[in-house]
């Protein structure tokens, strides 16, 4: 959930270097005074009583466990190079590294029953991967071949490696019965959505189109999938798209939500709109889609993504957060009472994203 929609967010804060894949290491707006940048601004309807969980570090895709009892992370502090795995409590107490503290982490995410599964690059190697350089005029983010799924305990014991194969693995999240993992592989040839069960039995390829496929995520009742797409248009932008594939490079100037059904038919693309909309989530009554997106920013070409909501036939769009920096990875609590994001709003650096939750208002 994805270091693909960090790495969005990094391309378009960049000034050099990579936020991370996640990314951690683009330019990012600079810190505002808290009376330009609320903590809740009064056209956030939809949001009440926002809190700051985090206060430390830089924070991005936080999930609830099926249970709301427990929140998984990722974020760079601490002294580490780049992102690692974190829990806490739902009022940000007793923040907790679970990951090994080597490589590269992403995309964590609460299994029913209580595991987590994430991506991480230590079993290639210790350190960092390298970010590609930066190229000016261009949005570029590295698909680190590195990174393999895993699965362990919510304290970060028992982990080991879960469908592994050469390439991209990563961008996992789970079915609400638990019966079904979804995530992004490259196993294919191409950066595609894959569902296997959580016993890592029954692959199945659920995308096939030329272009990246990411960030998927269930619908309430299992019944549907949205995700994330960039697909090149026109024969020279194919040629392109499956030239930086082979660097392990992506360059995602547009990306639009699609929704499916959970045998991968019945693909409708839910947003058509300038720039990158990203890290979607359903709505607790499933009948909408909750993301991110910058189409409101110079017609796609900023850098302030907020929340917007999209009925599943995508009409009604409607925007959630209007803070002028950085609003994205939404996810609902399991009673659909709460609403979990990472923001720009408050930041005590121009490196900080944190993590707030608010009650949600339908």
């Amino acid at each position: 959930m994805n270091p693909a929609a960090r790495n969005l967010l990094a391309s378009y804060f960049l000034v050099a270097g990579l936020l991370s894949t996640p990314l951690v290491a683009q330019l990012r707006p600079e810190p505002s005074s808290p009376a330009s940048n609320p903590l809740l601004d009064p056209k956030e309807t939809h949001l009440r009583n926002p809190r700051q969980l985090t206060q430390v570090g830089s924070n991005a895709e936080a999930y609830w466990s099926p249970d709301g009892k427990m929140i998984v992370f990722q974020s760079t502090r601490d002294g580490h190079p780049c992102d690692q795995l974190y829990t806490m409590n739902p009022d940000g107490s007793d923040q907790k590294r679970v990951s090994t503290g080597k490589g590269r982490v992403t995309c964590g995410w609460f299994m029913k029953g209580g595991n987590i599964i994430f991506a991480s690059t230590h079993g290639d190697a210790p350190g960092c991967p390298e970010a590609p350089p930066f190229t000016p005029g261009t949005y570029r983010w590295p698909v680190f071949p590195g990174y393999d799924l895993y699965t362990g305990k919510a304290d970060g014991s028992g982990m080991k490696p879960f469908a592994a194969s050469p390439g991209y693995d990563a961008e996992a999240t789970g079915s609400p019965d638990g019966a079904w993992i979804v995530f992004t592989s490259e196993r294919g040839g191409d950066i595609d959505i894959w569902k296997v069960r959580s016993n890592g039995k029954s692959l199945q390829r659920l995308t096939d189109g030329v272009g990246y496929d990411g960030g998927a995520v269930y619908s309430p009742d299992g019944k549907r999938i949205a995700w994330r797409t960039n697909y090149p248009v026109g024969e020279a932008a194919t040629a392109k798209y499956r030239d930086l594939l082979k660097q392990h490079l992506v360059e995602p100037m547009q990306m639009d939500i699609w929704v499916m059904d959970a045998d991968g038919g019945n693909k409708q693309q839910l947003t058509k709109l300038p720039g990158a909309a990203f890290a979607p989530i359903f709505t607790p009554d499933g009948k909408g889609v909750v993301f991110a997106s910058n189409h409101h920013d110079r017609n796609g070409l900023g850098r302030t993504f907020d929340l917007f909501r999209v009925n599943l036939d995508g009409t009604g769009l409607e925007q959630i957060t209007h803070t002028g920096t950085f609003n994205s990875f939404p996810c609902f609590s399991p009673d659909g009472k709460q609403l979990l994001w990472v923001s720009g709003r408050v930041m005590n650096g121009p490196r900080q994203f944190n993590v707030f939750v608010a009650e949600w208002v339908p």
